[in-house]
C-alpha cells in the first residue's frame, strides 16, 4: 500500500482544515507501516480504528463549519461524507469479523481523501476563508 505524500495542491488555505487533512495522512501512513511492517493483528486494528475515528471527527467538525458560514452546497458535501462514511465503517466491521481488509481500507482512503480535498473541500475554501477574514479576524480557525 503506497504512502500518501502531502503537497501543496492539498491545502485549502483554512489551517484547521489542512491540520486535520494532514492528521488523516499520518495515520494514513501509519497503517500503511502497520501492514507493511506486519504488526500484530491487534495493533493494526488500533490504528484502523484511530484513522476512522479521526475520520469521522473531521467530517463532523467540516460540516458544522460549512453550517455556520452558509455553504450553499452543504448538503450535497454532507452526503458525500455520509456515503463514505458508511464505507469506511464497512471495512472496519469487516476487519473486526476477521477479514483482511487493512491494506484495502488504507488504499479507499488515500484515494477518497486526495479527491474529496482536491475538489469538493476546494470548492468551499474561498467562502470560509471570506467568511474567517470578516467575522474571526483574530484566527479562532486558525489552528
Amino acid at each position: 500500500m503506497p504512502y500518501v505524500h502531502w503537497s501543496d495542491d492539498l491545502d485549502t488555505g483554512i489551517p484547521v482544515i489542512d491540520n486535520q487533512h494532514k492528521r488523516i495522512v499520518e495515520y494514513i501512513n501509519r497503517l500503511c507501516e502497520a501492514v507493511e511492517g506486519r504488526a500484530s493483528r491487534e495493533e493494526v486494528h488500533e490504528v484502523l480504528d484511530q484513522v476512522v475515528d479521526y475520520t469521522l471527527t473531521h467530517f463532523a467538525f467540516e460540516e458544522e463549519m460549512l453550517e455556520i458560514v452558509e455553504y450553499p452546497d452543504l448538503d450535497r458535501h454532507r452526503r458525500s461524507h455520509e456515503a463514505f462514511s458508511q464505507r469506511i465503517r464497512q471495512y472496519q466491521q469487516d476487519f473486526a469479523d476477521g477479514q483482511d481488509v487493512a491494506s484495502e481500507l488504507g488504499e479507499t482512503l488515500r484515494d477518497w481523501l486526495m479527491n474529496h480535498i482536491r475538489k469538493d473541500d476546494h470548492e468551499y475554501g474561498h467562502m470560509v476563508r471570506d467568511w474567517m477574514r470578516s467575522h474571526a479576524p483574530n484566527g479562532i480557525l486558525q489552528n
